[in-house]
């Protein structure tokens, strides 16, 4: 993805400009803009200085963030979180700062004239007593300087309109504008009543009732204000993704032979060797080499409680050594580490749009066109009832200060930012926005049982001999067979048999056969020798009622049978079992309790699953599947609602992209987390109840905040309009929009108080 800034966007009729002229484009596959951080992301083969042309032809201006590219070592070297604290850099609020005590220092001069002086009669000059030309012309200076510090909005603002695309700043430019030329016509009007020999009488009841230089400069100021206040909420939603960006560490201690020398984090190269202290973090992914420790966490799963390390363990960047001293072999730096990808994928969230935007989107198309015919329509209606030009124009111009597009253009994309934020500080990745809002609207969810519902890690539970042979013989041949073997029931029994201090001295082997989803076969010296299921150990010998009863009672308590049989004589079984996790069935059942059904997919065998399933306490259990077979299942479920797969492994990967959404769990194979669109970075099922939760209070705040865009509009508009009789100023027209967004924005705020639960650690 391309990611650039965009300057100029001032509402969401900008936002949509933006993104019209660039999909346009020959090569671009889609153009998602956030008027939040004023960025863009392009998914396509257009080069940066095609993309950049079409936004200026568009009538605002772009930079590149970062393209894709293949790196350099050097450059592979630096943070991500670079170039997304360049996006997230708010350079707007000390600008408009600057500009609104500029603005001020003039505003008060004006307001002291025509309100203070001409309403509370407070002291002026002499020379300006009853010299309503010399108190016009003082007010048009005054007006003048204003308008030229935010000039901004000015050129913006006429800029779009003459580029046929309207904004938010041209209502703020229309609506200055026409109350100073109206004004001025109003001065020259004076000037030619004295040069006939009105009275003073006479100009006094036009200066009082006819001037509007007050409101030419009180719009922009005020808007200013509210542009301010937006920009200051806007950088408290995003506080989140920067909080993250400041764990990143800056310093590493390395290891130069026998000496520790600090150097900077971009300097540490894969497979150094790092020293972490008790209370340092840890600068670069890694495993420990030496010594023992426990890690905070917190900042990438959420878990409070630290998890014990040891040799050979993983630590991620930006984690936090709590104990003893520990040495790591750096695995993955700079771009690559934990939390600078958590951070792009979080970032990359921010840049796309969830479904629900799009109607805000063709509000904000039609939206500034629509209130400037508005603003036409209502002035000639008064003109057509009998009132003054005066009145009718200040009617027009409240329309068109008082509507605003940008709380349209703001109310999802600032939800969608803080609640992306809340879920990264609580372990909970959403990749996309769609995902963020499709969550809380799933009615089925399916689990993988293997290291989603339970812990992923079998142990041995039982050792059964057949015909009186010992423990011994079983554990032997057992281990003969199993060692060469990487699956995880095999690594179990190598681990039980190694850690039992039996001779593990393996006879020749040879013709090593592995046949997934069935077992082992290999020649042990002259012995023909197989482990397996029942299935497949049954073709070499028979199974007897009572090794059958045994196998059944195995299964029923969850636990899988590995049958071991040696020159068509059967010896033994080892059964194994994969624990449910401490918090599955708590997590099942408050999910059950939102009235979600609950399934589990798993290819174990029927008691097994059973045993499982009624643990967790799931609504369906679905077993012996194949891989694709969890695809296909998934699929058809879609017919009755809205179905998240929930999954760990490879063998989900396709059921996790057929799903509406789908969650990768904890530790789980780098594939799973590719093919899901949300990111579970802890090992609970906690995180998927919370995932939920967290999904649904952001959809309810874009709800709220929808509803609070399109009500001010539908309430204020009328109101600006003269409705019911009433005479809206300009100024508090523009009092009233600059305080809509920063609502909206305050609003979304309040998903930071969402209380999301604690996962529970299992005991072991």
């Amino acid at each position: 993805m391309k990611k650039f800034i965009v300057e100029g966007m001032s509402c969401a009729a900008c936002q949509a400009r933006v993104e019209k002229a660039v999909s346009e484009l020959k090569g671009v596959d889609s153009c998602s803009v956030s008027l939040l951080t004023n960025s863009m992301g392009v998914e396509g083969s257009a080069s940066s200085d095609e993309i950049i042309n079409a936004v200026v032809n568009a009538g605002y201006n772009a930079r590149v963030i970062e393209e894709e590219r293949s790196l350099s070592q050097d450059e592979s070297d630096i943070s991500t979180s670079a170039y997304e604290e360049e996006m997230l850099k708010d350079t707007e609020t000390p600008k408009l700062k600057k500009r609104l005590v500029s603005s001020i220092v003039f505003l008060i001069v004006l307001m002291y004239i025509t309100m203070g002086h001409n309403m509370l009669n407070l002291p002026i000059p002499s020379f300006f007593h009853d010299n309503y030309l010399a108190l016009s012309l003082t007010e048009m200076l005054l007006a003048i300087i204003v308008m030229a510090i935010n000039n901004k909005f000015f050129v913006s603002g006429f800029r779009s309109l003459f580029h046929m695309s309207p904004n938010m700043d041209s209502l703020v430019a229309l609506g200055s504008s026409v109350s100073f030329l109206w004004s001025l016509y109003v001065v020259y009007k004076m000037c030619y009543m004295i040069t006939t020999g009105s009275s003073n009488m006479d100009l006094m009841d036009i200066y009082h009732s006819e001037l509007y230089f007050e409101s030419a400069a009180m719009i922009p100021a005020l808007i200013t204000v509210g542009k301010m206040l937006e920009a200051m909420s806007k950088g408290r939603t995003t506080a989140q993704l920067k909080s993250l960006m400041k764990l990143s560490p800056k310093k590493a201690i390395v290891m130069h032979g026998d000496s520790e020398v600090e150097v900077d984090i971009a300097k540490v190269k894969v497979d150094d060797i790092f020293v972490v202290r008790p209370g340092d973090s840890i600068p670069v992914d890694g495993v420990v080499v030496d010594g023992e420790s426990a890690i905070d966490e917190s900042a990438l799963t959420g878990e409070s409680i630290p998890v014990d390390k040891s040799v050979g363990d993983a630590v991620s960047a930006a984690t936090i050594n709590k104990s003893g001293v520990i040495k790591c072999k750096a695995t993955r730096i700079g771009k690559d580490t934990t939390i600078n990808q958590i951070i792009k994928m979080v970032s990359d969230a921010s840049m796309t749009k969830a479904p629900i935007a799009r109607i805000a989107d063709k509000v904000s198309g039609i939206f500034v066109p629509s209130v400037i015919l508005i603003a036409i329509i209502v002035v000639g209606i008064w003109i057509y009832l009998g009132e003054t030009l005066s009145f009718a124009l200040a009617r027009g111009i409240s329309v068109l200060v008082i509507s605003c597009p940008c709380a349209l253009g703001l109310a999802t994309p600032v939800a969608i930012m803080v609640g992306n934020g809340v879920g990264a500080k609580n372990g909970i990745l959403f990749k996309t926005s769609e995902s963020l809002e499709i969550a809380g609207k799933v009615n089925i969810i399916a689990f993988d049982k293997t290291g989603t519902i339970t812990s992923g890690e079998p142990q041995v539970t039982d050792i059964y001999n057949i015909n009186g042979k010992n423990d011994e013989e079983l554990l032997q041949l057992a281990y003969a067979l199993e060692k060469n073997s990487n699956h995880p029931l095999a690594k179990a029994i190598v681990k039980y048999i190694e850690d039992s201090g039996v001779n593990t001295t393996i006879t020749e082997l040879k013709n090593f056969k592995e046949m997934p989803g069935n077992g082992i076969s290999a020649m042990l010296g002259y012995k023909l020798s197989h482990a397996g299921n029942k299935k497949y150990i049954s073709k070499s010998v028979r199974i007897d009622d009572e090794v059958e009863k045994k196998l059944n009672d195995f299964a029923s308590n969850g636990k899988t049978p590995i049958l071991f049989e040696s020159d068509d004589t059967l010896i033994g079984i080892i059964a194994i079992a994969d624990v449910i996790k401490a918090d599955s069935a708590d997590a099942i059942s408050a999910l059950k309790a939102h009235n979600i059904k609950t399934l589990m997919l798993t290819g174990d065998n029927e008691l097994t699953a059973k045993k499982i399933g009624k643990d967790a306490g799931v609504d369906e259990i679905i077993y012996e599947i194949l891989p694709d077979e969890k695809g296909k299942i998934v699929e058809k479920l879609k017919n009755d609602g809205k179905v998240a797969m929930v999954g760990d492994g490879i063998n989900d990967a396709v059921a996790l992209t057929y799903a509406d959404v789908g969650i990768a769990i904890g530790r789980g194979a780098d594939i799973a987390k590719n093919f899901a669109s949300i990111v579970l970075m802890n090992n609970s099922l906690i995180g998927v109840y919370n995932a939920i939760t967290l999904s649904k209070a952001t959809l309810k705040n874009i709800y709220e905040n929808l509803f609070w865009a399109f009500f001010y509009n539908a309430i204020c508009i009328p109101l600006a309009a003269g409705a019911f009789s009433y005479k809206m100023n300009p100024m508090l027209a523009a009092l009233a929009m600059s305080l809509s967004s920063f609502t909206v924005c305050m609003n979304a705020l309040r998903l930071n108080m969402i209380k999301l639960r604690e996962p529970i650690k299992n005991n072991s």
